[in-house]
């Protein structure tokens, strides 16, 4: 998905979507820069907030709109609060995402590009659907004539070093994980608000 130049966007949004606005750098350059009065898009209403929120989402997991909307779609035949769980669960459940969750890619669109390219099999199968939803109980791994690549050189010392979620297990030195649990995040890890996301669905 092309989404322009990524700074740009971090900055118009308020919020670091990309990895690459997640640099001590970026967030010095942040700091130092002068703070202009300028109005945002969508002004102060409900809508413009609700946007925000969307497009926040959207840059963060790198989704097409029509991609976006689906999810969130599907998410809203829960009602109340399970909306904004479902959401969240059917977007961290992404393959894409569990390998960048699990660190063997430091983006995730590497994670997209390495299960494209059939690096990754899932429960013994090639997958090569980044969107592919994975389930409580599933193996991911990397596959057998993968692991000499210079991708995965050092991955089991680099293990104590990556902080993966609890809902994973890390096996076979780094190189497979098992999904333990449905995924979840807290909102302080998370650059948007679900429940706002919702709400500009619902309208």
């Amino acid at each position: 998905m092309l989404v322009g130049p990524k700074y740009k966007i971090c900055k118009r949004l308020g919020a670091s979507v990309f990895e690459k606005c997640q640099t001590q750098k970026f967030q010095l350059a942040e700091a130092r820069a002068p703070r202009r009065s300028r109005p945002k898009r969508g002004g102060n209403s409900d809508f413009g907030a609700q946007l925000l929120e969307k497009q926040k989402a959207r840059f963060t997991y790198g989704l097409t709109e029509s991609q976006f909307s689906r999810y969130v779609h599907e998410a809203m035949e829960k009602k109340g609060k399970e909306s904004s769980s479902a959401l969240l669960v059917r977007l961290e459940s992404r393959l894409d995402n569990v390998i960048y969750r699990a660190g063997l890619v430091k983006t995730r669109r590497a994670a997209r590009q390495l299960v494209s390219h059939g690096h990754v099999v899932v429960n013994g199968r090639r997958m090569t659907i980044p969107s592919y939803c994975v389930s409580v109980g599933d193996v991911v791994s990397v596959r057998q004539e993968s692991r000499t690549s210079p991708l995965f050189l050092g991955r089991a010392e680099q293990l104590a070093d990556i902080k993966t979620p609890h809902w994973m297990q890390m096996e076979e030195g780094g190189l497979s994980l098992k999904i333990s649990a449905l995924p979840s995040l807290s909102e302080t890890e998370l650059p948007f608000n679900a429940a706002v996301i919702i709400q500009f669905y619902s309208r």
